[in-house]
Protein backbone atom coordinates (compact mmCIF):
# COMPACT_ATOMS: atom_id res chain seq x y z
CA UNK A 1 0.00 0.00 0.00
CA UNK A 2 2.86 2.51 1.11
CA UNK A 3 4.69 1.54 -2.48
CA UNK A 4 1.11 2.32 -4.24
CA UNK A 5 0.71 5.57 -2.58
CA UNK A 6 4.36 6.59 -3.04
CA UNK A 7 3.58 5.58 -7.23
CA UNK A 8 0.68 8.34 -7.08
CA UNK A 9 3.13 10.68 -7.00
CA UNK A 10 5.07 10.11 -9.01
CA UNK A 11 1.87 10.14 -11.65
CA UNK A 12 0.36 13.53 -11.04
CA UNK A 13 2.36 15.49 -14.12
CA UNK A 14 0.77 12.32 -15.92
CA UNK A 15 -2.17 13.48 -18.14
CA UNK A 16 -4.64 11.13 -20.58
CA UNK A 17 -3.99 11.06 -24.13
CA UNK A 18 -6.89 9.11 -24.53
CA UNK A 19 -4.74 7.40 -27.77
CA UNK A 20 -4.75 3.20 -26.96
CA UNK A 21 -1.50 2.07 -26.66
CA UNK A 22 0.53 5.01 -25.72
CA UNK A 23 3.57 4.67 -23.07
CA UNK A 24 4.19 6.83 -20.36
CA UNK A 25 6.86 6.58 -18.47
CA UNK A 26 6.60 9.16 -14.70
CA UNK A 27 9.44 11.29 -13.64
CA UNK A 28 11.88 9.95 -11.34
CA UNK A 29 11.04 10.50 -7.57
CA UNK A 30 13.86 11.19 -6.28
CA UNK A 31 13.47 11.14 -1.93
CA UNK A 32 15.82 12.65 0.44
CA UNK A 33 17.73 10.00 3.12
CA UNK A 34 20.59 9.39 4.86
CA UNK A 35 21.33 6.47 3.01
CA UNK A 36 18.61 5.16 0.72
CA UNK A 37 15.95 6.13 -1.77
CA UNK A 38 13.03 4.97 -3.54
CA UNK A 39 12.15 5.34 -7.06
CA UNK A 40 8.61 4.49 -8.74
CA UNK A 41 7.67 3.88 -12.58
CA UNK A 42 4.35 3.34 -13.74
CA UNK A 43 4.08 0.90 -16.66
CA UNK A 44 0.94 2.64 -18.65
CA UNK A 45 1.65 0.07 -21.80
CA UNK A 46 -2.17 -1.09 -21.38
CA UNK A 47 -3.24 2.36 -19.99
CA UNK A 48 -6.15 4.10 -22.02
CA UNK A 49 -8.77 6.44 -21.35
CA UNK A 50 -10.94 3.59 -20.78
CA UNK A 51 -8.75 2.11 -17.90
CA UNK A 52 -9.14 3.71 -14.18
CA UNK A 53 -5.96 4.69 -12.45
CA UNK A 54 -5.83 2.00 -9.93
CA UNK A 55 -5.59 -0.67 -12.60
CA UNK A 56 -2.19 0.37 -13.95
CA UNK A 57 1.04 -1.43 -12.93
CA UNK A 58 3.83 0.13 -10.73
CA UNK A 59 7.26 -1.57 -9.60
CA UNK A 60 9.49 0.31 -7.33
CA UNK A 61 13.29 -0.29 -6.49
CA UNK A 62 16.00 0.49 -3.89
CA UNK A 63 19.13 2.42 -4.32
CA UNK A 64 21.75 2.49 -1.50
CA UNK A 65 22.68 6.09 -2.07
CA UNK A 66 21.64 9.64 -2.79
CA UNK A 67 23.20 13.20 -2.04
CA UNK A 68 20.12 15.36 -2.71
CA UNK A 69 16.05 15.11 -3.16
CA UNK A 70 15.36 16.01 -6.74
CA UNK A 71 12.68 15.58 -9.86
CA UNK A 72 13.65 14.19 -13.22
CA UNK A 73 13.59 12.78 -15.79
CA UNK A 74 17.22 12.71 -17.65
CA UNK A 75 19.06 10.46 -16.51
CA UNK A 76 22.75 12.62 -17.06
CA UNK A 77 21.20 15.05 -14.69
CA UNK A 78 20.56 12.66 -12.29
CA UNK A 79 23.90 11.27 -12.47
CA UNK A 80 25.87 14.44 -11.35
CA UNK A 81 22.56 16.02 -9.02
CA UNK A 82 23.23 12.26 -6.98
CA UNK A 83 26.56 11.99 -7.03
CA UNK A 84 28.12 15.77 -6.76
CA UNK A 85 29.09 15.76 -3.60
CA UNK A 86 30.72 12.41 -3.98
CA UNK A 87 32.76 14.25 -7.28
CA UNK A 88 34.13 16.59 -4.61
CA UNK A 89 35.49 14.46 -2.28
CA UNK A 90 36.99 11.85 -4.64
CA UNK A 91 39.15 14.93 -5.92
CA UNK A 92 40.16 16.58 -2.68
CA UNK A 93 42.27 14.04 -0.67
CA UNK A 94 45.22 15.73 0.57
CA UNK A 95 45.37 17.56 3.78
CA UNK A 96 46.24 20.63 1.91
CA UNK A 97 43.40 20.48 -0.13
CA UNK A 98 41.20 19.59 2.26
CA UNK A 99 42.25 22.38 4.53
CA UNK A 100 42.11 24.99 1.77
CA UNK A 101 38.36 23.76 0.58
CA UNK A 102 37.45 24.13 3.82
CA UNK A 103 38.91 27.35 4.42
CA UNK A 104 36.62 29.03 1.18
CA UNK A 105 33.72 27.23 2.63
CA UNK A 106 34.50 29.30 5.78
CA UNK A 107 34.14 32.50 3.79
CA UNK A 108 31.04 31.33 2.85
CA UNK A 109 29.67 31.27 6.44
CA UNK A 110 28.17 34.23 6.49
CA UNK A 111 25.02 33.69 3.94
CA UNK A 112 23.97 30.19 6.01
CA UNK A 113 24.59 27.52 3.54
CA UNK A 114 24.69 24.11 4.30
CA UNK A 115 27.35 22.48 4.13
CA UNK A 116 26.47 20.64 0.68
CA UNK A 117 25.27 24.22 -0.59
CA UNK A 118 28.85 25.04 0.26
CA UNK A 119 30.27 22.25 -1.82
CA UNK A 120 28.16 22.77 -4.65
CA UNK A 121 28.60 26.68 -5.33
CA UNK A 122 32.44 26.16 -4.86
CA UNK A 123 31.91 22.90 -6.78
CA UNK A 124 30.31 24.97 -9.60
CA UNK A 125 32.65 27.43 -9.49
CA UNK A 126 35.74 26.12 -9.92
CA UNK A 127 34.98 23.06 -11.96
CA UNK A 128 34.40 20.42 -9.52
CA UNK A 129 31.40 19.81 -10.17
CA UNK A 130 29.14 19.81 -13.72
CA UNK A 131 27.89 23.74 -14.79
CA UNK A 132 27.06 23.99 -18.50
CA UNK A 133 28.04 27.45 -17.63
CA UNK A 134 31.88 26.69 -18.82
CA UNK A 135 31.66 24.23 -21.32
CA UNK A 136 34.39 22.74 -21.98
CA UNK A 137 36.89 25.71 -20.54
CA UNK A 138 37.38 25.01 -16.87
CA UNK A 139 39.67 22.97 -15.61
CA UNK A 140 39.55 21.56 -11.93
CA UNK A 141 40.88 23.81 -9.48
CA UNK A 142 40.75 23.88 -5.69
CA UNK A 143 40.34 27.25 -4.49
CA UNK A 144 42.15 29.75 -2.29
CA UNK A 145 40.85 31.81 0.44
CA UNK A 146 42.39 34.54 -0.76
CA UNK A 147 40.16 34.43 -4.31
CA UNK A 148 36.87 33.31 -2.76
CA UNK A 149 37.18 36.27 -0.34
CA UNK A 150 38.72 38.80 -2.55
CA UNK A 151 35.91 38.55 -4.86
CA UNK A 152 32.88 38.59 -1.86
CA UNK A 153 34.54 41.72 -0.29
CA UNK A 154 34.30 43.34 -4.52
CA UNK A 155 30.75 42.46 -4.88
CA UNK A 156 30.10 44.03 -1.20
CA UNK A 157 31.43 47.11 -2.42
CA UNK A 158 28.74 47.01 -5.33
CA UNK A 159 25.97 47.88 -2.87
CA UNK A 160 25.37 44.26 -2.42
CA UNK A 161 24.13 43.15 1.12
CA UNK A 162 24.48 39.72 2.73
CA UNK A 163 21.28 38.45 1.67
CA UNK A 164 21.35 40.43 -1.36
CA UNK A 165 24.72 38.06 -2.39
CA UNK A 166 23.64 35.32 -0.88
CA UNK A 167 20.56 35.02 -3.70
CA UNK A 168 23.17 35.92 -6.43
CA UNK A 169 25.35 33.01 -5.06
CA UNK A 170 22.43 30.71 -5.63
CA UNK A 171 21.58 31.94 -8.98
CA UNK A 172 25.13 32.07 -10.74
CA UNK A 173 27.63 30.32 -8.33
CA UNK A 174 30.35 30.49 -11.19
CA UNK A 175 30.91 33.88 -9.67
CA UNK A 176 33.55 33.14 -7.86
CA UNK A 177 35.69 31.34 -10.44
CA UNK A 178 35.67 33.94 -12.73
CA UNK A 179 38.48 36.49 -13.08
CA UNK A 180 38.03 39.49 -10.65
CA UNK A 181 40.42 41.91 -12.62
CA UNK A 182 39.74 41.32 -16.27
CA UNK A 183 36.24 40.17 -16.20
CA UNK A 184 34.42 41.41 -13.11
CA UNK A 185 35.47 44.66 -12.56
CA UNK A 186 36.64 45.02 -16.22
CA UNK A 187 32.64 44.20 -16.96
CA UNK A 188 31.59 46.48 -13.97
CA UNK A 189 33.55 49.38 -15.81
CA UNK A 190 31.84 48.32 -18.98
CA UNK A 191 28.28 48.79 -17.66
CA UNK A 192 29.26 52.26 -15.87
CA UNK A 193 30.86 53.56 -19.10
CA UNK A 194 28.96 52.36 -21.94
CA UNK A 195 25.46 52.16 -20.47
CA UNK A 196 25.71 54.37 -17.44
CA UNK A 197 24.80 51.67 -14.86
CA UNK A 198 25.60 52.06 -11.56
CA UNK A 199 24.91 52.41 -7.84
CA UNK A 200 21.15 50.90 -7.32
CA UNK A 201 20.93 50.66 -10.63
CA UNK A 202 23.86 48.16 -10.86
CA UNK A 203 22.67 46.34 -7.63
CA UNK A 204 19.13 45.88 -9.36
CA UNK A 205 20.92 44.36 -12.44
CA UNK A 206 23.07 41.99 -11.19
CA UNK A 207 20.24 40.57 -8.63
CA UNK A 208 18.17 40.17 -11.67
CA UNK A 209 21.40 39.05 -14.03
CA UNK A 210 24.43 38.19 -12.01
CA UNK A 211 25.54 36.46 -15.11
CA UNK A 212 26.50 39.76 -16.71
CA UNK A 213 30.08 39.88 -14.81
CA UNK A 214 31.14 36.73 -16.17
CA UNK A 215 30.73 37.94 -19.71
CA UNK A 216 33.96 37.81 -21.89
CA UNK A 217 33.33 37.55 -24.62
CA UNK A 218 31.22 39.71 -27.99
CA UNK A 219 30.31 37.86 -31.00
CA UNK A 220 28.21 40.64 -32.54
CA UNK A 221 25.74 38.79 -33.52
CA UNK A 222 28.04 36.51 -35.35
CA UNK A 223 27.61 33.20 -33.03
CA UNK A 224 31.00 31.67 -31.45
CA UNK A 225 29.48 29.03 -29.62
CA UNK A 226 30.46 30.91 -26.29
CA UNK A 227 26.58 31.94 -25.67
CA UNK A 228 26.59 31.68 -21.72
CA UNK A 229 29.53 34.46 -21.39
CA UNK A 230 28.65 36.64 -24.53
CA UNK A 231 27.88 40.38 -23.94
CA UNK A 232 24.92 39.07 -27.33
CA UNK A 233 22.71 37.90 -24.50
CA UNK A 234 23.00 41.49 -22.28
Amino acid sequence: MESLKLASLALSPYRRSGMLGNRLNSPLLTIDSAAQFWYCKADLSAASSSIPLPNIRFSCRYSPSVATATWTSNPSTKHWILHSTAQIESIITSNEDQSMWEACKQALSAFNFSDEEKDKILGKAFGLVHSPYWGEERTMEVPKFETVNGILDYLRSLNLSDDDLSKLLKKFPEILGCNLEEELKGNVKILEEQWSINGNSLRKLLLRNPKVLGYNVDCKGDCIAQCTRCWARF
